[in-house]
């Protein structure tokens, strides 16, 4: 995430989360279940279910529409005490009503204007500028035999230099879990493996190996690189939910921003007006730069 606008990142992130169910307007709302003249709608139902406690949440799909009828049940009854009472009169109840109208208003505002109208080339698009801004990082593709000792390591180098292949000796030789893979690692960036294991891996041409044992904590290792190559950007697929995210969290941004040119905010408290402005400073030179997409 972006050093800037921290708040309002929080938010989005909140809201994003908050995905009530959208009742269709053509769609009968039937009713379900009454509790004395009041009736409980489909729409409320659906609303109840999407509200449960996350423990609940998972139960399977005719356990959970059962609790969540209980739980909008049981909302009724001592709704309709509450309004016996007056309680729905009170100052701090109109207030807290208030606030949540508030609340659900943003929520409407923020899918009419960014989760609708996010499209699929956006998202392409954003994920295009992304990649195109990755540094380049190189990965080597490497397999590696695994011993106990120095010595078992040179007599390991000794058959190689004689011709053995390297995955066959991998197999009869190696300590290592992935001997029956010929000792193949895959391809990895630096950072992935012990410092005197990657200084030696990435040291070595492609389709060379180490002409003297490798020491680790592990052992001893003689290493082959098969091949080396600037590694691949995350697939489209894989990552196009988190650029979706971006996408949406820079139109959220861009609402509020424009939203703030029309109405001023004055903000009285003077340790929340620093506290506010500092969290929605723009960025500077210098801070952290928008978030790349992760593998």
């Amino acid at each position: 995430m972006l050093n800037y606008n921290k708040i309002a990142v929080m938010a989005f992130a909140t809201f994003v989360a908050f995905q009530a169910p959208v009742y269709a307007e053509d769609k009968p709302d039937a009713v379900v279940a009454k509790v004395g003249d009041v009736e409980i709608h489909q729409s409320d139902l659906d609303l109840a279910v999407a509200n449960l406690d996350p423990q609940l949440a998972q139960l399977p799909e005719g356990q959970k529409k059962v609790a969540a009828l209980s739980a909008a049940i049981d909302v009724k009854l001592l709704a309709q005490d509450a309004i016996a009472e007056k309680l729905d009169q009170t100052a701090e109840f109109k207030k807290r009503m208030q606030y949540l109208a508030d609340r659900e208003l943003h929520n409407a505002y923020f899918k009419k204007h960014v989760v609708d109208t996010v499209t699929d080339e956006e998202v392409k698009a954003r994920y295009d500028k992304e990649v195109a801004a990755l540094p380049k990082q190189e990965e080597v593709h490497a397999r590696h035999i695994l011993v106990k000792t120095e010595d078992e390591a040179k007599d390991v180098i000794k058959q190689l230099d004689a011709g053995k292949n390297f995955a066959d000796l991998a197999k009869e030789k190696s300590t290592d879990p992935n001997k029956a893979d010929g000792g193949d690692l895959g391809y990895f960036t630096k950072g992935r493996m012990v410092k005197e294991f990657e200084e030696a891996a990435f040291a070595l041409e492609k389709g060379t190996y180490t002409k003297t044992p490798i020491k680790t904590d592990f052992g001893y290792h003689v290493i082959l690189v098969e091949d080396k190559r600037d590694a691949p950007p995350p697939a489209f697929d894989q990552v196009k939910d988190q650029v979706r995210q971006l996408v949406m969290r820079d139109k959220y941004l861009a609402l509020l921003a424009a939203a703030k040119e029309k109405s001023k905010v004055e903000i009285t408290d003077e340790a929340l007006r620093k506290g506010y402005e500092d969290a929605n400073k723009q960025p500077q030179p210098g801070d952290e730069p928008p978030a790349q997409p992760q593998q």
